[in-house]
């Protein structure tokens, strides 16, 4: 395996997804205390990662499955997401002991809600992976699949590093109801806007 295109690929995947700690750091604040949460969680950030590759590798084959017009409307799937816990918040706001006994039950965020805001944020990811896998050949691509997958779960252990961490644990724990939905909505939003999805 060719060191300099680990070492290439090992700084993509950094600078494209640096945002995804911030994530995970809160994802994995709201799952605390919940059975399973943590395992839902990772899997849910390598199958929207999955999805992401999937793309990107495909549009490198020159299938594009993903029409680049389509990309800056994926900010809906957060901004949804984040809509819906801010509303869960707020309906909730008076109740916490009775909303803590129900998030245990619940087990915290779902693989699928993890995947869908890890495939919506990764729309810029799509569009630098394309050229780089286009102009790496297959060896060359395969690499940069290995590292990517394996570099996800470091950002997992990392996300959920920060979140047990007692001061960011505390401030999370208090604030994260607030900060989970206010980060989706403002990703959601810069999504559209920055895409220029409904004119914007």
């Amino acid at each position: 395996m060719n060191l300099g295109i680990v070492g290439q690929a090992a700084g993509l995947f950094a600078v494209t997804n640096i945002d995804d700690i911030l994530l995970l750091s809160l994802f994995f604040a709201q799952g605390a205390g919940h059975r399973g949460s943590a395992r839902r969680i990772t899997l849910g950030q390598y199958v929207g990662f999955a999805a992401i590759l999937a793309v990107a590798v495909a549009a490198a084959f020159g299938a594009a499955f993903l029409p680049e017009p389509a990309i800056p409307y994926l900010g809906l799937l957060p901004l949804a997401l984040g809509l819906k816990s801010a509303w869960h918040a707020w309906q909730h706001r008076d109740d916490k002991d009775e909303d803590d006994a129900q998030e245990r039950a619940e087990g915290g965020p779902r693989a699928l809600e993890v995947a869908a805001v890890t495939f919506a944020n990764g729309g810029d990811n799509i569009g630098v992976y394309v050229p780089v896998f286009a102009t790496a050949g297959l060896g060359g691509m395969s690499v940069y699949a290995v590292v990517f997958l394996a570099l996800v779960g470091l950002w997992c252990f990392a996300g959920r590093f920060f979140a047990t961490r007692p001061a960011i644990a505390k401030a999370l724990s208090r604030w994260g109801h607030v900060l989970l939905p206010l980060v989706l909505i403002t990703l959601g939003l810069l999504i559209l806007v920055e895409g220029g999805a409904f004119g914007l």
